[in-house]
């Protein structure tokens, strides 16, 4: 099915200003993104704090593959397909936890973290020619695993650019999450939520960095903000930490063409920053932040401090799997899993020798914007279903992209700045998409 779709026909899928919607519902589609795009770039698999110890494993996804990311006894880090080479079978079902080796359920094949064959019962009943160290009887592995200030990418691809050239300016995005920790350290910490949407996983990206969006989406829970009538000059148990998130969606025309989005050439877009007060902006008074600023400049000097804090960007989209918001410790992961299921994972960060208040407010910030409860993000996936189901229409074929088009300004090593109305972070998103998936 793959084969019968030409590069000529995926190439007029996307123009400058529009998509058509076979992009989000053609299985033969979604077939060729997990081999081009998902088993070309460098993926986002997990952090090296959730495979801490030696015989740590974290289950994921890489594209298609079910993987787990494992560190052996010497400290080395593998990321192995989850199917027993023998019939087939998932060989590990828990999400995360340490073991001294995968043992499949069906028949009992024993692997090494690494994935490699080490023990089978009733040797006997195999061919004289089964060799336990042939490479087909292993499990398999994933070609490249590469690790950025501790976050693990994985590639199915032998010869791509390196990790550091595929992340290009997205490199200070990861730079800022780990630098805010006085010490350079994070980890993983707390419970990850994990959601599924019956919509294409395009619609999370395209939807990240629409910032015209947010005031009518979300217009139910800015009500319900606005509506409340208790007096926010008196201390609340999140130093009203909640109500600033659902406030902060009423976006005005001020405010949309104040927010600033930038696309880059490789697909990866971000926004600015748009929580100006309260206990989630950039430059805060209360005593655990001044306790915290304390620190970063003891480990880093205030000029280096400022620029840490200074750096207020939301959504920042790494192509084609991982959005990070450095500045609240928080990452969500996107697994594609058919043409129209999504699955959304989300998890939070604790800095370390940071007051244990940064890490409480990073929690709060994960339960109020991705979790099953939050307010915000049902929304989200509301809109990406209905989406889905408008697309099946035949009586219109294409989506417009084309808002801002034209009004972007070029910046260096090819991105693209525009203001908060334009359309320019999804148009960044399907060049990428275009340029991997006509490449043969």
């Amino acid at each position: 099915m793959i084969a019968s779709i030409t590069a000529e026909e995926i190439a007029a899928l996307v123009t400058p200003e529009r998509v058509h919607r076979r992009v989000y519902t053609d299985p033969a589609i979604f077939d060729l993104e997990m081999t081009r795009i998902f088993g070309r770039c460098w993926v986002f698999l997990a952090h090296e704090s959730q495979i801490a110890r030696p015989g740590d494993f974290f289950r994921t996804r890489l594209g298609r593959e079910e993987v787990i990311v494992t560190r052996d006894a010497e400290g080395a880090i593998h990321a192995v397909v989850n199917r027993c080479a023998h019939r087939g079978a998932e060989v590990c079902s828990n999400h995360t936890g340490n073991t001294a080796s995968f043992v499949c359920p069906y028949h009992a094949w024993q692997y090494r973290l690494d994935g490699t064959l080490i023990n089978l019962p009733h040797r006997a009943s195999l061919p004289a020619s089964f060799d336990m160290k042939d490479p087909r009887f292993s499990l398999a592995r994933v070609p490249r695993i590469a690790s950025y200030r501790g976050f693990i990418f994985g590639c199915m691809a032998a010869e791509t650019p390196s990790l550091e050239a595929f992340l290009g300016p997205m490199t200070e995005t990861l730079d800022n999450i780990v630098d805010r920790s006085p010490t350079g350290a994070i980890e993983q910490a707390g419970g990850i939520f994990r959601q599924e949407y019956r919509g294409n996983w395009k619609l999370h990206h395209e939807n990240a960095n629409d910032i015209m969006h947010a005031g009518f989406v979300h217009e139910s829970s800015v009500a319900a903000a606005r509506g409340d009538r208790r007096d926010y000059a008196t201390p609340a148990y999140d130093l009203h930490q909640t109500h600033t998130q659902l406030l902060s969606n009423g976006f005005a025309l001020k405010d949309w063409l104040a927010t600033g989005l930038w696309g880059t050439e490789g697909g990866h877009t971000y926004m600015g920053g748009f929580y100006k007060s309260g206990v989630l902006s950039p430059e805060r008074s209360d005593p655990t932040w001044l306790a915290y600023r304390a620190k970063l400049v003891a480990s880093h000097g205030e000029e280096k401090t400022k620029a840490i804090i200074g750096l207020d960007r939301f959504n920042n989209l790494i192509y084609p799997n991982i959005s990070v918001n450095a500045q609240y410790q928080q990452v969500r992961v996107v697994q594609p899993l058919a043409p129209d299921r999504t699955r959304i994972v989300a998890m939070c960060f604790r800095l370390k020798d940071a007051p244990d208040e940064m890490y409480q407010r990073a929690v709060r910030f994960l339960t109020n914007l991705n979790s099953p409860a939050s307010m915000i993000f049902c929304d989200d996936m509301e809109i990406f279903e209905r989406c889905q189901r408008g697309f099946a229409s035949e009586e219109r074929d294409w989506i417009d992209l084309s808002r801002g088009m034209g009004k972007e300004k070029q910046l260096a090593a090819g991105t693209l700045e525009a203001d908060g109305t334009s359309e320019l972070a999804m148009r960044a998103q399907y060049a990428a998409w275009k340029r991997y998936m006509v490449e043969a």
